[in-house]
C-alpha cells in the first residue's frame, strides 16, 4: 500500500472535485467549505486554499494553513489542514490540525496515518507542540491523538460541544 500526503494543488482540482463533494459538509467540528460548490467555484476555492498556505488574502482572524490530501494507492481517501501557527481563538478551539476521512474508508486505520503524516509536516514547520482538538464523542479521533503521544490538556465545553484538547510533542514523531 502506497500512502502519499500532498498539498492541495490547482492542477488536481478537476480530479478532486468528487472527493470533496463526498466529504460531509460539517462533521465533528470540521467544516468542508468545498462541499456543494460548482466545479467553477471549486477551482476558485482550491486557489484560495493555496493562497492561505502562502499567507495571502487571509480573512480577518484567519491564519495561514495548508490543506493536504492523502492518497492511498493513488486514490484520495482523506484530507487534513495544518495551521502554521495559532491565534488566541485557535488555541481555545481549533488547534493546528484537522483531519477527515471519506466515510467509506473509515475504520481501516487511515485516521491514524493521516494524523501522523500531518504531524510530520508540523514538525518540519517547527511546530511543537501541535495542538489538536477532538470532540469528546469522537472516540476514534481522540484515541488516535493519545496513540500518537498526545497529552490531554483539558476538556471544555465550547459553543455547546465537549472538546478534548491535546498537545502532541512533534519532536517524538
Amino acid at each position: 500500500m502506497q500512502i502519499e500526503l500532498k498539498p492541495l494543488q490547482l492542477s488536481d482540482a478537476t480530479n478532486l472535485y468528487e472527493f470533496f463533494q463526498k466529504l460531509p459538509a460539517s462533521e465533528n467540528g470540521k467544516n468542508n467549505r468545498a462541499h456543494g460548490l460548482s466545479k467553477e467555484d471549486f477551482a476558485a476555492w482550491v486557489q484560495s486554499e493555496i493562497d492561505s498556505s502562502q499567507g495571502k488574502n487571509l480573512k480577518p482572524g484567519y491564519v495561514p494553513g495548508t490543506t493536504y490530501v492523502m492518497y492511498v494507492d493513488g486514490t484520495p481517501v482523506g484530507g487534513s489542514n495544518l495551521r502554521h501557527y495559532l491565534n488566541e481563538n485557535l488555541q481555545k478551539d481549533g488547534g493546528h490540525i484537522g483531519t477527515h476521512i471519506l466515510p467509506e474508508y473509515r475504520g481501516r486505520g487511515f485516521g491514524n496515518i493521516i494524523k501522523l503524516e500531518t504531524l510530520k509536516k508540523a514538525k518540519e514547520m517547527g511546530i511543537n507542540p501541535a495542538l489538536v482538538f477532538n470532540h469528546d464523542d469522537n472516540v476514534p479521533a481522540w484515541r488516535t491523538s493519545e496513540k500518537l503521544g498526545g497529552k490531554l490538556e483539558s476538556i471544555n465545553i465550547v459553543n455547546g460541544v465537549k472538546l478534548r484538547k491535546y498537545a502532541i510533542d512533534t519532536s517524538k514523531i
